[in-house]
């Protein structure tokens, strides 16, 4: 099928692209990468009266460190990009983990970061991975900006914290913690395919070995990231045993997450796969937390 017709603009610069939004509200639909709205355009399951195609607005490709440490990235920056940084690998290791998992690498070519995220596909696995670690969205208008916590910004399905004259414009990833380690797993049908359930885990050490802190996020079990709190505060104060983090890991699957079925696998499978994946995300994560403990 063709998409319906609609008007195309090609702003230059962030304010003319802030100027059509505004003039547009509703009727606008913000172009990225493309890869998620071209789809539902040729279906027709998107109609949008207007493009805006931000390919133009350079100023909205960068990465790099802020003052403080942390990991700025444009909105427009390419996935490819981030999966091939070694500033992304030093900093935030999780994120270079998680790209490959990304269908191919022809997607992740075009793909952008902002595009993904604003999307808020609850199989996605970039914005797990940004709850997961606790990243902040610069969303901008005419006029104003506003940061937003990226576990504030999903609110149901596909609903995101944006407004209709705003643009995801700016992600910020604190810094690795110290003597913390990480973790993403995922199980899909094939690579590249969406993940029937996918998880993402950080886990802070002290010199006892005992936990600090940790942070556990599911992905296509719900309509939104959903976040394992009850299972992190298991673990928060306690060394890590396998016994326990099997434990974590099942209250996790059993309490915190709410998959439905599909044709590729039912809501009781998911769950199942939750405790599973979320067991050896918690593992991996904690034995690279010690390996970074000073014996």
């Amino acid at each position: 099928m063709k998409p319906a017709p609609f008007e195309y603009i090609a702003p230059a610069s962030l304010e003319e692209a802030l100027f059509a939004l505004q003039d547009h509200g509703y009727e606008g639909k913000l172009l990225a990468g493309g890869q998620s709205l071209i789809p539902v355009m040729n279906f027709r399951l998107a109609q949008p009266a207007v493009i805006i195609d931000l390919n133009g607005v350079t100023e909205l490709d960068t990465l790099g460190l802020d003052g403080n440490g942390s990991v700025r990235v444009g909105a427009m920056a390419r996935h490819s990009r981030l999966e091939h940084s070694e500033t992304i690998a030093r900093v935030t290791p999780l994120v270079s983990e998680v790209m490959p998992h990304i269908a191919h690498s022809q997607i992740r070519n075009r793909g952008t970061i902002g595009g993904s995220l604003a999307h808020a596909d609850p199989a996605a696995e970039l914005p797990a991975t940004m709850v997961t670690l606790e990243a902040s969205f610069r969303l901008q208008k005419r006029g104003g900006q506003r940061w937003v916590r990226a576990v504030d910004f999903y609110q149901s399905l596909f609903t995101t914290a944006l407004e209709p004259d705003e643009i995801l414009v700016e992600i910020t990833i604190p810094p690795r913690l110290p003597d913390s380690g990480y973790a993403f797993i995922e199980l899909a049908r094939r690579h590249g395919d969406f993940a029937q359930v996918g998880v993402a885990a950080v886990v802070t050490m002290d010199e006892s070995r005992i936990c600090r802190s940790a942070r556990l996020v599911y992905l296509n079990v719900g309509e939104i990231p959903m976040v394992a709190a009850k299972a992190s505060e298991l673990l928060v104060g306690e060394r890590p045993t396998p016994d326990l983090l099997a434990d974590a890991a099942e209250l996790a699957s059993r309490q915190e997450i709410d998959p439905t079925g599909d044709i590729h696998a039912s809501a009781e499978y998911k769950r199942h796969l939750a405790a599973v994946l979320g067991k050896r995300a918690l593992q991996e994560a904690v034995g690279r937390a010690n390996k970074r403990i000073q014996p």
